[in-house]
């Protein structure tokens, strides 16, 4: 389920064929989910920017850093992504990038590799500490990252991830410029607070009291967000920071403020150069870029939104944590536009 489903337009921009970050061509996705007994909820899920990975142009964005996006320093230094980008668990970052690492080179492209991995935490519904997350898993997310729809939800490093006091997880959702350039975002969304979640300026979460809140952790900001935002225009380093910087309007409509104890990264990156470091090299003037930015927004919102009405309710470690009610929602939304 996914807000177009529900006849939910966010935005003005018309989306792209699959509505998810691979209708910028190249892309894939791959996930691989761990659910085993009461208290396995976890996974890895893998963002390939090309078909081997990279390199491209790239920047991120830190809106709030409680939380990690590993192999930033080398991204700021260089403008370049070469590597897949990872998502998974807070304690299990170390072992994706290493097997991220081994990937590269078991595909025999080069000895130097600084991957990028990003993680939420998710010890409310998973046994975090056990490290269920292996090489292995990661490796399997590789060989499963395709182009087309994408799987979305309580899947890969989204499984155990809860967002504005819903199940959350991965989310994604694209936009396409009046130019002909495609945006496509990426999210794992376990952030924001319920009494805070709007759709499409419709103040949703106030409306859903009677959904009890997952139990002990209640209508707190103890999570975070990864945004990995895609597109195919011939974009430098510094313009793919601008539209890393836009995905926090995306974030904040839906009611999230990346808050004290909240790590929230976007990473963006750029296909439209093809082989950057080659040559010649395409500009998009900055005075074209304002669609892209607006792109980035609408897609950041949606893909927010369609992790909440992908994701069904779940129990785990600690308990129980309930889905958003997709016909609530449409519901809600329609009172709202009469």
């Amino acid at each position: 389920m996914r807000a177009g489903d529900l006849d939910i337009r966010i935005g003005d921009l018309e989306p792209g064929p699959n509505d998810t970050i691979t209708d910028v061509t190249g892309v894939q996705v791959g996930h691989t989910t761990l659910i085993e007994g009461d208290d396995v909820r976890t996974g890895v899920t893998v963002v390939l920017p090309t078909p081997d990975g990279g390199p491209c142009f790239a920047a991120a964005h830190r809106l709030n850093g409680n939380g990690d996006l590993t192999g930033l320093e080398w991204i700021r230094e260089s403008g370049l992504l070469t590597t897949p980008v990872g998502l998974t668990n807070t304690f299990s970052v170390g072992v994706v990038r290493d097997a991220l690492v081994a990937s590269q080179h078991a595909a025999n492209r080069g000895r130097w590799h600084l991957p990028v991995v990003g993680e939420t935490y998710d010890g409310f519904l998973n046994e975090i500490e056990g490290m269920h997350v292996r090489s292995e898993h990661v490796f399997d997310a590789l060989q499963r990252a395709a182009d087309g729809p994408v799987e979305q939800g309580a899947v890969g490093g989204g499984t155990g991830m809860i967002c504005h006091g819903f199940k959350g997880g991965i989310g994604t959702a694209s936009r396409v410029t009046g130019a002909g350039h495609t945006v496509g975002v990426l999210v794992q969304a376990n952030h924001g607070r319920r009494s805070r979640l709007a759709v499409n300026g419709v103040a949703i979460g106030r409306q859903l009291e009677d959904i009890p809140l997952p139990q002990e952790k209640g209508d707190t900001p103890d999570g975070s967000i990864i945004v990995v935002i895609g597109t195919d225009a011939p974009l430098l380093p510094h313009q793919c920071e601008r539209l890393a910087h836009r995905s926090a309007l995306g974030i904040a409509r839906t009611g999230g403020a990346g808050e004290n104890s909240s790590g929230d990264f976007a990473l963006a990156f750029a296909t439209g150069n093809g082989t950057p470091e080659q040559g010649p090299l395409d500009v998009l003037p900055n005075d074209e870029i304002d669609p892209l930015f607006y792109a980035t927004i609408e897609a950041t919102e949606e893909a927010i939104v369609n992790a909440l009405l992908s994701a069904e309710t779940m129990s785990g470690r600690s308990g129980m944590v309930h889905g958003l009610p997709p016909e609530r929602l449409r519901e809600l939304i329609a009172a709202a536009e009469r």
